[in-house]
């Protein structure tokens, strides 16, 4: 049914506004679009922040390295209690020592407790949120931009460490400049802790450097008849991203030696370790830089530090690859599958002229009118089925258990992607016959719950609907509210924008 109705529906310019640009429709936002709709989305570009009391990524960063200084002082601990150093020891001492390490132990197995579940904790209360100001918001286009670049700077919450930071990367780099320059956000993004960690930048030690030297010469003093021994310590992973999938894009002219002279020129780019001073967050250690000049898609950079990295991150985001991609990828998910050549050249031309301010490329979208045409053109993620609903139901302050649940049952649970790549952006992958009936069971439930909720009224905030529709038809002659809710909900004018 999904698959074989979308070119019998025409929706009108007020209806294209909320629901394709924006994530649909609360009381009162069609009318509200219907007297200039281009004007009332551009509008709907806001600067988004958060008032809440969340930790923040250096908070979960101090907690998780108090936690591995409390581990190892229990391991020096019982690694001196088993050494010959304790064999003096009375049996009176080797008991009270015996005992100090277990209570030692399950005073740190205690606090191990703790901060997994504290991470995944926040984690969880952090996602709701931001799904749950999604919902409320009287500008859901900027939300709907949050999630597009959070999913494009992908990183899942493996292990307690990133589960704990994972949630922190769109609110703290990405946030504060998805309506600026491209360079300031993707800056922002790959120095962030959680982009650093996810990607075990990290650790990325240039071999000829200061810190690489001196290791490959310990190295070969503990074993002078190995001559094999090569330096170590670059670590690929985070360069191949930026010019894979946060740049350039898979096609985008780079080469392999690229890829090592990122890595090069962003060694050394790490996190602050709170046992060894007191400031966290993002830092340059220039004793593990690798040392020399750089040569990066056709030129040259000098050796002068962390400038070195920032400098050649500036110029892949000036790079017209850059804008070809990104444009493609916003283009792709707020109007097309298939986006028109027009509208794809009018926006990377506005990059190109605003040095890639991401807020001037939205409106030169925007003001395409081949982002405008009269048919639905995207089949919603579960995300935004799940944000939809949400606002047409007013349940802005529904429990977090209920959305990251829903979240999980269809398919898409914040920050689980598994891959750098994120979460598919295709109606393929959304709309088999399994996802398919996943919504449908979750249309069920949820409508089984919705007791003293008015359906056409709902219907007419999310839609407006004609009354000779056949859709309006067949949800004003069900047979119950329930049944009526599920059509509503699964109806092609709902699942489609």
């Amino acid at each position: 049914m999904l698959k074989n109705t979308t070119t019998a529906l025409t929706i009108n310019k007020a209806q294209i506004a909320v629901n394709r640009f924006g994530y649909g429709a609360r009381e009162g936002e069609l009318l509200q679009a219907e007297s200039n709709p281009k004007q009332w989305i551009i509008g709907q570009l806001q600067p988004i922040t958060f008032n809440d009391d969340f930790p923040s990524s250096e908070q979960i960063f101090l907690q998780h390295e108090q936690y591995k200084i409390e581990r190892n002082r229990l391991k020096n601990l019982e690694q001196m209690n088993q050494s010959g150093e304790s064999t003096s020891m009375s049996m009176q001492e080797r008991s009270m020592a015996e005992n100090a390490i277990s209570s030692k132990n399950l005073a740190v197995d205690n606090n191990m407790q703790n901060l997994k579940s504290m991470a995944r904790k926040n984690m969880r209360a952090m996602s709701a949120n931001t799904i749950k100001q999604a919902i409320s918001s009287s500008n859901s286009v900027s939300w709907r931009l949050l999630d597009l670049f959070s999913n494009h700077f992908s990183v899942t919450a493996n292990g307690r460490l990133m589960s704990g930071l994972s949630a922190t990367l769109e609110r703290e780099a990405i946030a504060p400049n998805m309506l600026g320059k491209f360079a300031d956000l993707l800056l922002a993004v790959e120095q962030h802790p959680a982009m650093l960690i996810y990607l075990n930048n990290e650790k990325s030690i240039g071999p000829n450097s200061r810190f690489g030297k001196k290791s490959i010469s310990k190295k070969n003093q503990l074993n002078k008849t190995n001559t094999q021994n090569k330096p170590k310590g670059i670590n690929e992973n985070l360069a191949r991203e930026i010019l894979e999938l946060h740049t350039l894009g898979v096609n985008g002219g780079y080469s392999q030696v690229d890829v090592i002279e990122l890595a090069k020129g962003i060694s050394g780019w790490t996190v602050l370790n709170p046992s060894k001073t007191k400031d966290t967050g993002f830092t340059f250690n220039a004793k593990w830089h690798e040392p020399g000049v750089r040569y990066l898609l056709g030129k040259h950079y000098p050796d002068d530090g962390v400038a070195q990295g920032e400098k050649m991150l500036r110029d892949i985001a000036a790079n017209p690859a850059t804008a070809k991609y990104v444009c493609y990828k916003l283009a792709h998910h707020f109007v097309s599958e298939k986006p028109s050549k027009a509208l794809l050249t009018s926006m990377e031309m506005t990059w190109q002229q605003t040095d890639g301010d991401i807020k001037q490329v939205m409106i030169a979208m925007f003001n395409n009118d081949d982002a405008w045409l009269d048919t639905p053109q995207k089949f919603k993620t579960p995300r935004e089925f799940i944000i939809s609903t949400g606002r047409a139901f007013d349940a802005s302050k529904v429990k977090d258990n209920l959305i990251l649940g829903s979240m999980k049952a269809l398919g898409q649970m914040p920050f689980q992607a598994g891959s750098p790549a994120g979460y598919s952006d295709n109606e393929s992958d959304w709309l088999g016959a399994s996802a398919l009936m996943a919504r449908i069971d979750w249309s069920v439930k949820l409508s089984a719950f919705q007791k003293n909720i008015n359906v056409e009224k709902t219907m007419q905030t999310a839609l407006a609907l004609a009354p000779t529709s056949h859709t309006y038809q067949s949800i004003i002659r069900a047979e119950s509210r329930e049944q009526a809710l599920t059509l509503l909900l699964m109806s092609p004018e709902f699942q489609r924008r």
